[in-house]
Protein backbone atom coordinates (compact mmCIF):
# COMPACT_ATOMS: atom_id res chain seq x y z
CA UNK A 1 0.00 0.00 0.00
CA UNK A 2 -0.32 1.58 -0.20
CA UNK A 3 1.33 1.15 -1.24
CA UNK A 4 0.54 -2.00 0.47
CA UNK A 5 1.83 -3.09 3.88
CA UNK A 6 3.55 -6.40 3.72
CA UNK A 7 2.92 -8.40 6.86
CA UNK A 8 -0.33 -8.12 8.70
CA UNK A 9 0.94 -9.67 11.88
CA UNK A 10 3.73 -7.12 12.17
CA UNK A 11 1.37 -4.36 11.18
CA UNK A 12 -0.88 -5.15 14.10
CA UNK A 13 2.01 -4.33 16.43
CA UNK A 14 1.85 -0.76 15.17
CA UNK A 15 -1.48 -0.13 16.89
CA UNK A 16 -0.09 -0.55 20.39
CA UNK A 17 0.43 2.27 22.85
CA UNK A 18 3.89 2.81 21.40
CA UNK A 19 2.26 4.09 18.20
CA UNK A 20 3.21 3.17 14.67
CA UNK A 21 6.70 1.65 14.70
CA UNK A 22 6.68 -2.12 14.00
CA UNK A 23 9.20 -4.90 14.50
CA UNK A 24 9.43 -5.47 10.74
CA UNK A 25 9.52 -3.01 7.85
CA UNK A 26 6.25 -1.47 6.63
CA UNK A 27 6.64 -0.68 2.93
CA UNK A 28 4.25 1.00 0.51
CA UNK A 29 5.62 -1.18 -2.25
CA UNK A 30 4.86 -2.85 -4.54
CA UNK A 31 1.49 -1.16 -5.12
CA UNK A 32 0.75 2.47 -5.99
CA UNK A 33 -1.08 3.23 -2.73
CA UNK A 34 0.31 4.11 0.68
CA UNK A 35 -0.85 3.16 4.15
CA UNK A 36 -2.22 5.55 6.76
CA UNK A 37 0.58 4.98 9.27
CA UNK A 38 4.01 6.61 9.32
CA UNK A 39 7.31 4.71 9.55
CA UNK A 40 8.00 5.88 13.12
CA UNK A 41 9.71 8.85 14.71
CA UNK A 42 13.35 9.07 13.61
CA UNK A 43 13.06 6.13 11.19
CA UNK A 44 14.39 6.46 7.62
CA UNK A 45 13.18 4.22 4.81
CA UNK A 46 14.05 3.90 1.12
CA UNK A 47 11.73 2.10 -1.33
CA UNK A 48 12.71 1.70 -4.97
CA UNK A 49 11.91 -0.45 -7.96
CA UNK A 50 12.99 -1.00 -11.56
CA UNK A 51 10.13 -1.28 -14.03
CA UNK A 52 9.37 -2.14 -17.63
CA UNK A 53 6.21 -1.01 -19.46
CA UNK A 54 4.90 -1.60 -22.95
CA UNK A 55 2.16 0.64 -24.39
CA UNK A 56 0.32 0.24 -27.70
CA UNK A 57 -1.92 3.07 -28.93
CA UNK A 58 -4.39 1.90 -31.59
CA UNK A 59 -5.49 5.36 -32.76
CA UNK A 60 -2.02 6.87 -32.99
CA UNK A 61 -0.56 3.56 -34.23
CA UNK A 62 2.38 3.82 -31.86
CA UNK A 63 4.21 1.36 -29.64
CA UNK A 64 6.13 2.65 -26.65
CA UNK A 65 8.74 0.90 -24.54
CA UNK A 66 9.46 2.42 -21.14
CA UNK A 67 12.25 1.64 -18.70
CA UNK A 68 12.06 3.35 -15.35
CA UNK A 69 12.99 3.72 -11.73
CA UNK A 70 10.44 4.47 -9.01
CA UNK A 71 11.54 5.68 -5.58
CA UNK A 72 10.29 6.85 -2.19
CA UNK A 73 12.44 8.26 0.61
CA UNK A 74 10.39 8.30 3.85
CA UNK A 75 11.30 9.83 7.20
CA UNK A 76 9.38 9.87 10.48
CA UNK A 77 9.69 13.45 11.59
CA UNK A 78 9.12 15.15 14.96
CA UNK A 79 6.35 12.78 16.11
CA UNK A 80 5.01 9.27 15.48
CA UNK A 81 2.03 10.54 13.49
CA UNK A 82 4.01 12.60 10.96
CA UNK A 83 5.96 11.42 7.94
CA UNK A 84 7.86 13.34 5.27
CA UNK A 85 8.21 11.74 1.83
CA UNK A 86 10.11 12.42 -1.36
CA UNK A 87 8.60 10.25 -4.09
CA UNK A 88 9.05 10.19 -7.84
CA UNK A 89 9.93 8.29 -10.98
CA UNK A 90 12.51 8.50 -13.77
CA UNK A 91 11.54 7.25 -17.23
CA UNK A 92 13.43 6.42 -20.42
CA UNK A 93 10.94 6.29 -23.31
CA UNK A 94 11.24 4.93 -26.85
CA UNK A 95 8.19 5.41 -29.12
CA UNK A 96 7.90 3.78 -32.57
CA UNK A 97 5.45 5.29 -35.06
CA UNK A 98 4.71 4.92 -38.76
CA UNK A 99 5.88 7.78 -41.00
CA UNK A 100 4.97 7.03 -44.61
CA UNK A 101 6.55 3.72 -45.51
CA UNK A 102 9.03 3.89 -42.63
CA UNK A 103 8.93 3.32 -38.89
CA UNK A 104 10.49 6.17 -36.94
CA UNK A 105 11.58 6.23 -33.31
CA UNK A 106 11.45 9.09 -30.83
CA UNK A 107 13.42 8.76 -27.61
CA UNK A 108 13.55 10.91 -24.51
CA UNK A 109 14.20 10.55 -20.78
CA UNK A 110 13.64 12.64 -17.67
CA UNK A 111 11.93 12.64 -14.29
CA UNK A 112 8.28 11.90 -14.95
CA UNK A 113 7.31 13.04 -11.46
CA UNK A 114 8.74 14.32 -8.19
CA UNK A 115 6.69 15.14 -5.11
CA UNK A 116 7.73 16.36 -1.67
CA UNK A 117 4.91 15.66 0.77
CA UNK A 118 3.86 15.25 4.36
CA UNK A 119 1.42 12.70 5.81
CA UNK A 120 -0.28 13.10 9.19
CA UNK A 121 -2.38 10.52 11.04
CA UNK A 122 -5.66 12.22 11.91
CA UNK A 123 -7.40 9.28 13.58
CA UNK A 124 -6.24 5.91 14.89
CA UNK A 125 -9.16 3.68 15.98
CA UNK A 126 -6.84 0.85 17.05
CA UNK A 127 -5.14 2.80 19.83
CA UNK A 128 -8.36 3.16 21.83
CA UNK A 129 -9.21 -0.51 21.35
CA UNK A 130 -5.85 -1.53 22.80
CA UNK A 131 -6.70 0.37 25.98
CA UNK A 132 -10.00 -1.46 26.46
CA UNK A 133 -10.02 -4.53 28.69
CA UNK A 134 -10.54 -7.71 26.72
CA UNK A 135 -13.29 -10.12 27.63
CA UNK A 136 -11.80 -13.19 29.32
CA UNK A 137 -15.16 -14.94 29.39
CA UNK A 138 -16.36 -14.74 25.78
CA UNK A 139 -14.10 -15.99 22.98
CA UNK A 140 -16.77 -14.82 20.54
CA UNK A 141 -16.58 -11.24 21.80
CA UNK A 142 -12.85 -11.12 21.15
CA UNK A 143 -12.71 -12.90 17.79
CA UNK A 144 -15.83 -12.13 15.77
CA UNK A 145 -16.66 -9.20 13.53
CA UNK A 146 -17.87 -6.03 15.22
CA UNK A 147 -19.31 -2.92 13.58
CA UNK A 148 -16.45 -0.81 14.90
CA UNK A 149 -14.08 -2.86 12.70
CA UNK A 150 -15.44 -0.80 9.78
CA UNK A 151 -13.90 2.39 11.19
CA UNK A 152 -10.53 2.97 9.48
CA UNK A 153 -7.39 4.83 10.41
CA UNK A 154 -7.38 8.14 8.54
CA UNK A 155 -4.47 10.29 7.36
CA UNK A 156 -4.22 13.58 5.49
CA UNK A 157 -1.65 14.05 2.72
CA UNK A 158 -0.34 17.31 1.25
CA UNK A 159 2.56 17.81 -1.14
CA UNK A 160 4.03 19.80 -3.98
CA UNK A 161 4.98 18.44 -7.42
CA UNK A 162 8.12 19.92 -8.88
CA UNK A 163 10.11 19.76 -12.11
CA UNK A 164 13.09 21.64 -13.49
CA UNK A 165 14.11 22.70 -16.98
CA UNK A 166 12.53 21.57 -20.23
CA UNK A 167 10.77 18.40 -19.12
CA UNK A 168 9.04 16.36 -21.89
CA UNK A 169 6.59 14.92 -19.36
CA UNK A 170 5.03 18.32 -18.60
CA UNK A 171 2.03 19.39 -20.63
CA UNK A 172 2.34 22.66 -22.55
CA UNK A 173 2.11 25.57 -20.15
CA UNK A 174 2.29 23.42 -17.02
CA UNK A 175 4.01 25.22 -14.13
CA UNK A 176 7.09 23.69 -12.55
CA UNK A 177 5.35 23.58 -9.17
CA UNK A 178 1.81 22.39 -8.40
CA UNK A 179 -0.06 21.09 -5.32
CA UNK A 180 -1.12 17.53 -4.57
CA UNK A 181 -3.66 16.74 -1.83
CA UNK A 182 -4.88 13.40 -0.59
CA UNK A 183 -6.90 11.41 1.94
CA UNK A 184 -5.76 7.94 3.07
CA UNK A 185 -7.71 5.29 4.98
CA UNK A 186 -6.62 1.90 6.30
CA UNK A 187 -8.57 -1.06 7.71
CA UNK A 188 -6.74 -3.84 9.59
CA UNK A 189 -8.54 -7.13 10.15
CA UNK A 190 -6.49 -10.19 11.07
CA UNK A 191 -4.15 -11.02 8.21
CA UNK A 192 -6.00 -8.66 5.86
CA UNK A 193 -5.41 -4.95 5.26
CA UNK A 194 -7.57 -2.76 3.03
CA UNK A 195 -6.19 0.66 2.02
CA UNK A 196 -7.83 3.45 0.03
CA UNK A 197 -6.11 6.54 -1.38
CA UNK A 198 -7.84 9.57 -2.93
CA UNK A 199 -5.77 12.31 -4.58
CA UNK A 200 -6.28 15.60 -6.34
CA UNK A 201 -3.16 16.20 -8.45
CA UNK A 202 -1.85 19.35 -10.16
CA UNK A 203 -4.70 21.31 -8.67
CA UNK A 204 -5.07 24.87 -9.95
CA UNK A 205 -3.45 24.07 -13.30
CA UNK A 206 -5.18 23.76 -16.68
CA UNK A 207 -5.30 19.96 -16.46
CA UNK A 208 -5.85 18.65 -12.93
CA UNK A 209 -6.41 14.95 -12.37
CA UNK A 210 -8.15 12.89 -9.69
CA UNK A 211 -7.14 9.41 -8.58
CA UNK A 212 -8.63 6.66 -6.43
CA UNK A 213 -6.59 3.60 -5.42
CA UNK A 214 -7.99 0.54 -3.60
CA UNK A 215 -5.53 -2.07 -2.30
CA UNK A 216 -6.21 -5.37 -0.52
CA UNK A 217 -3.24 -7.17 1.05
CA UNK A 218 -3.10 -10.62 2.67
CA UNK A 219 -0.18 -12.19 4.54
CA UNK A 220 0.71 -15.80 3.76
CA UNK A 221 2.83 -17.25 6.53
CA UNK A 222 5.47 -15.15 8.23
CA UNK A 223 7.44 -13.92 5.21
CA UNK A 224 5.17 -13.73 2.16
CA UNK A 225 2.29 -11.39 1.33
CA UNK A 226 0.15 -11.03 -1.79
CA UNK A 227 -1.95 -8.08 -2.92
CA UNK A 228 -4.45 -6.91 -5.52
CA UNK A 229 -5.11 -3.31 -6.46
CA UNK A 230 -7.46 -1.23 -8.58
CA UNK A 231 -6.70 2.36 -9.62
CA UNK A 232 -8.93 4.81 -11.44
CA UNK A 233 -7.58 8.05 -12.95
CA UNK A 234 -9.87 10.86 -14.11
CA UNK A 235 -8.46 13.79 -16.08
CA UNK A 236 -8.73 15.68 -19.36
CA UNK A 237 -5.26 14.65 -20.51
CA UNK A 238 -5.31 11.06 -19.31
CA UNK A 239 -7.95 8.76 -17.82
CA UNK A 240 -7.58 5.06 -17.13
CA UNK A 241 -8.45 2.05 -14.99
CA UNK A 242 -5.48 -0.07 -13.93
CA UNK A 243 -5.27 -3.42 -12.13
CA UNK A 244 -2.12 -4.47 -10.29
CA UNK A 245 -1.13 -7.64 -8.52
CA UNK A 246 2.01 -8.91 -6.90
CA UNK A 247 3.81 -10.32 -3.90
CA UNK A 248 6.41 -9.32 -1.34
CA UNK A 249 9.00 -11.31 0.60
CA UNK A 250 10.57 -10.30 3.91
CA UNK A 251 14.29 -11.10 3.66
CA UNK A 252 15.16 -9.58 7.05
CA UNK A 253 13.19 -7.44 9.48
CA UNK A 254 14.49 -4.32 7.70
CA UNK A 255 14.68 -5.57 4.10
CA UNK A 256 11.83 -6.44 1.72
CA UNK A 257 11.81 -7.66 -1.90
CA UNK A 258 8.77 -7.38 -4.17
CA UNK A 259 7.37 -8.21 -7.61
CA UNK A 260 4.52 -6.45 -9.46
CA UNK A 261 2.58 -6.71 -12.73
CA UNK A 262 -0.11 -4.38 -14.13
CA UNK A 263 -2.62 -4.20 -16.97
CA UNK A 264 -5.32 -1.70 -17.98
CA UNK A 265 -8.66 -1.90 -19.81
CA UNK A 266 -8.32 0.26 -22.92
CA UNK A 267 -6.26 0.48 -26.11
CA UNK A 268 -5.47 4.20 -26.14
CA UNK A 269 -2.99 3.09 -24.93
CA UNK A 270 -3.06 -0.56 -23.91
CA UNK A 271 -0.60 -1.05 -21.04
CA UNK A 272 1.33 -4.02 -19.71
CA UNK A 273 3.99 -3.55 -17.06
CA UNK A 274 6.28 -5.31 -14.59
CA UNK A 275 8.35 -4.12 -11.66
CA UNK A 276 10.98 -5.59 -9.33
CA UNK A 277 11.66 -3.66 -6.14
CA UNK A 278 13.40 -3.45 -2.81
CA UNK A 279 12.67 -1.60 0.45
CA UNK A 280 15.17 -0.93 3.24
CA UNK A 281 14.63 0.57 6.68
CA UNK A 282 17.25 2.25 8.86
CA UNK A 283 15.96 2.62 12.41
CA UNK A 284 19.11 3.23 14.46
CA UNK A 285 17.98 6.80 15.18
CA UNK A 286 14.45 5.82 16.10
CA UNK A 287 12.92 7.79 18.98
CA UNK A 288 10.50 5.86 21.14
CA UNK A 289 7.47 8.01 21.84
CA UNK A 290 4.99 6.87 24.45
CA UNK A 291 1.36 7.76 23.68
CA UNK A 292 -0.87 7.96 26.73
CA UNK A 293 -4.63 7.71 26.97
CA UNK A 294 -6.61 10.15 29.13
CA UNK A 295 -6.69 7.95 32.25
CA UNK A 296 -2.92 7.46 32.14
CA UNK A 297 -2.38 11.21 31.76
CA UNK A 298 -4.47 11.96 34.86
CA UNK A 299 -2.62 9.35 36.89
CA UNK A 300 0.79 10.57 35.79
CA UNK A 301 -0.05 14.21 36.45
CA UNK A 302 -0.15 13.36 40.14
CA UNK A 303 3.56 12.58 40.02
CA UNK A 304 5.45 15.87 40.48
CA UNK A 305 8.47 14.47 38.70
CA UNK A 306 6.56 13.55 35.54
CA UNK A 307 6.30 15.91 32.61
CA UNK A 308 3.96 15.17 29.74
CA UNK A 309 5.83 14.65 26.51
CA UNK A 310 8.87 13.00 28.11
CA UNK A 311 10.30 10.20 26.00
CA UNK A 312 11.03 6.73 27.29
Amino acid sequence: MYRAFVFMSSLLLSISCFAQYTETINSNRPGASQGAFAVGNGVMQLETGFRFDNEKHDLQRTETTIYGLDYQARYGFFMEKLELTLEGSFRSVNTDFVQGANTETVSYSNFQSNTLAGKYLLYDPYFKREQEEKSYISWKANNTFQWRDLIPAISAYAGVNFAFGDNPFLFEGEPNFSPRLGLITQHNYGRWVFVTNFYGDKLGTDFPSYTGIFTLTHSVGNRFAVFGEFQTIIGDLYSDEIVRGGLAYLLTKNLQLDLLSLVNFKNTPQRLGFSLGISYRYDKFRKEERIYDESEKEQLKSDDNFKLGDKK
